[in-house]
């Protein structure tokens, strides 16, 4: 019995990760079996053709997008659910939006890191500020002193002071 139902849930893995392949193509599917909430990590060119299908943009100090240089603004290894919560934020707003920084070095580590995948910079601008600050509630104040919000999704939002520093836990009801 054991082995039926190994084998009937091997089955299973296999056809949603052929069907996940052919929905999405260029797309990594990352983890194991045992691992239900490990990140799918998408290439920079998916990433950026997610967001230009949407109108964002994206810039960096040094005009580039290596992700083991500061100055740049990479998308390289960035989790899928990151790029739709771009996306679901563009769509819900309607407001201009501007990424300034990815998953390149030179962020705080952690978990729910820009390396790992989980954070934007978006460039600060009136519209996207008043859409936050209508939409998301409140929660106080991060350990360094930047106000959070939080979208229903449980996605948070700090003001870093010239830009938003957001942290997605997943794509925000895309």
């Amino acid at each position: 019995m054991k082995t039926t139902k190994v084998t009937t849930f091997t089955k299973a893995r296999a056809a949603l990760t052929a069907l996940a392949l052919v929905v999405a193509p260029g797309v990594a599917v990352m983890g194991t079996a045992t691992d239900a909430f490990a990140a799918t990590k998408i290439s920079h060119a998916t990433a950026t053709q997610m967001f230009r299908d949407v109108g964002i943009t994206w810039s960096s100090s040094g005009g580039c997008s290596d992700r083991n240089k500061s100055n740049c603004t990479s998308f390289e290894q960035l989790n899928l659910d990151t790029a739709k919560g771009a996306q679901t934020l563009k769509r819900s707003s309607g407001c201009a939006l501007n990424i300034t920084g990815g998953t390149e070095t030179g962020h705080a580590s952690g978990t729910y890191s820009h390396w790992n995948g989980y954070k934007l910079d978006y460039g600060k601008n009136t519209c996207v500020t008043n859409y936050i600050k209508t939409y998301f509630a409140y929660i106080g104040l991060r350990g360094d002193g930047a106000p959070q919000y939080k979208a229903a999704s449980g996605n948070i939002y700090a003001d870093e002071g010239n830009h938003w520093d957001v942290t997605y836990y997943n794509c925000g009801g895309c």
